[in-house]
């Protein structure tokens, strides 16, 4: 007859080999970011989903620069349909260790800060691939509403190379650009 303690033994390595398994992802991140290029305007093309942007689209973040040197995040949307509710959310942004500038901290919620990771990023800071210290988040960022197609397909296979289940991204609608008027 097992003993207690065999069962417990049992029943502990039942439980955790029933858990989903976290997959390793690559979180290697640029080595040069230049501050000042890359603030400004970026909008999401695409995103893993994730209660803090529930049903988001037109989705933008704007980063600037605070007097005490940390970074103000922006980031807005529109409930639902690009006509819905406008929201928006303020936050803080860090490069904690100046000789990793691609691995950045944000937080949302007083100095709870979360991993940004600038994954992938264009020479001239036309997109971007965001990341964090988990699969379950991921960005395609772009300095425009649309992403060309190809450009496009090559993030999310860079992302997949990386280990991210790149069948979970949403592509985010936005807005389309203004078209010049005909005079």
């Amino acid at each position: 007859m097992p003993s207690k303690t065999t069962g417990f033994l049992v029943l502990f390595a039942l439980f955790f080999s029933c858990q989903s398994k976290q997959s390793v992802i690559d979180q290697s991140t640029v080595k040069q970011l230049d501050l000042d290029r890359y603030l400004g305007t970026w909008y999401e093309i695409a995103r893993f989903q994730h209660s803090f942007e529930k049903d988001l689209v037109g989705v933008t973040a704007t980063y600037s620069l605070r007097d005490d040197g940390k970074i103000k995040v922006v980031n807005a949307g529109y409930k639902n349909t690009l006509d819905g509710p406008y929201k928006e959310a303020v936050g803080k942004a860090k490069i904690p260790n100046p000789d990793e500038p691609g691995q950045l901290k944000v937080a949302f919620f007083l100095f709870f800060y979360a991993a940004y990771n600038v994954l992938e990023l264009d020479e001239d800071y036309q997109y971007a691939l965001i990341g964090s210290s988990t699969p379950d988040y991921l960005w395609i960022l772009s300095r425009t509403p649309q992403l060309d197609e190809k450009t496009y397909q090559q993030l999310v296979d860079k992302a997949a190379a990386r280990g991210y289940d790149t069948s979970k991204l949403f592509k985010v609608p936005q807005k389309q650009p203004a078209k010049p008027s005909e005079s």
